[in-house]
């Protein structure tokens, strides 16, 4: 699922390295990924599960990685997004901090329970996700697999 919201680039070279502030209107991928103008960004510090992973309630599943993205659509509403980063990932998506006017997205899907602190990269939100879990938020509302995990275990079975 997609969702289109127009744009905005400015790209500046400093010291050999691109650093790169985007905005404007954010076509959302799923809950750590967003696309802002053609360049796909990479919400830096945070692991969202993948679109189609699921959770469990009491034993009953419902779809956390749709539910991610929905939350990230809404926190978003339309407004422009304003995206800091310098570093591309392997796939070449440049990895940000983004915002909807002041408020951090990166930092509020985690506070929300909707993406962990991805530790392997950074431990810039541990202690929102700490708030999050305490609270039984989003995805701690329940028992779910930590999306790098998830990606691990469906390479795994699709290798089969």
């Amino acid at each position: 699922m997609t969702t289109v919201i127009a744009v905005g680039l400015l790209s500046l070279v400093q010291s050999g390295s691109i650093e790169a502030d985007m905005f404007g209107e954010a076509r959302i991928i799923d809950g750590d990924t967003v696309e802002i103008d053609g360049e796909r960004i990479r919400l830096h510090g945070i692991d969202a599960p993948e679109s189609n992973q699921t959770c469990t309630v009491v034993g009953t599943e419902w779809t956390c990685g749709e539910s991610a993205t929905l939350a990230l659509v809404d926190e978003i509403a339309g407004q422009s997004v304003t995206c800091k980063g310098g570093k591309r990932d392997r796939y070449g998506r440049l990895i940000a901090v983004c915002f909807a006017g002041a408020d951090n997205l990166n930092a509020w899907m985690v506070r929300e329970g909707w993406a962990v602190a991805y530790r392997r990269y950074s431990k810039d939100y541990v202690e929102e996700e700490a708030e999050a879990r305490a609270a039984g938020r989003g995805v701690w509302r329940g028992d779910f697999m930590l999306p790098w995990k998830w990606r691990q275990s469906a390479r795994q079975t699709a290798g089969r």
